[in-house]
């Protein structure tokens, strides 16, 4: 996937996440839980941008880490909303899919970097 594809593509879940925190039940926990969700859901996009505009692999390596990390914390908020039955399950099937294919796009994007990066690989001294 090109990146400017993978721009829009987080940019559309991060607006899949401000729909559904809308969506969420108007309770101490729905309120709580959505704006946990909408800070982690839209990071994933303004980070990915960030991560696109590094200025070597390790300062992208960083920034992909946080990509990552933001994409399974959106995961967790997503089945805590599931299990506490806060919206359908049907209705949150899409964008856990979504979240499950991001975390494994900048997962694999991290792991290639880092293995590209040459103060990570091993030497043979001579």
């Amino acid at each position: 996937m090109k990146k400017e594809e993978l721009k829009e593509r987080t940019k559309k879940f991060a607006l899949i996440i401000i729909k559904l925190v809308e969506e969420l039940p108007n309770t101490l926990v729905g309120r709580t839980i959505g704006n946990q969700i909408i800070r982690s859901g839209t990071s994933v996009a303004a980070n990915y941008r960030a991560a696109c505009r590094a200025r070597s692999n390790a300062d992208f390596i960083s920034k992909i880490t946080i990509v990552e990390e933001e994409c399974d914390e959106t995961l967790f908020w997503l089945e805590l909303i599931s299990d506490a039955n806060l919206l359908k399950k049907e209705k949150l099937h899409d964008i856990v899919k979504e979240a499950d294919e991001l975390t494994a796009i900048f997962t694999a994007s991290g792991k290639t970097a880092r293995s590209n990066n040459p103060k990570s690989q091993i030497r043979n001294p001579k």
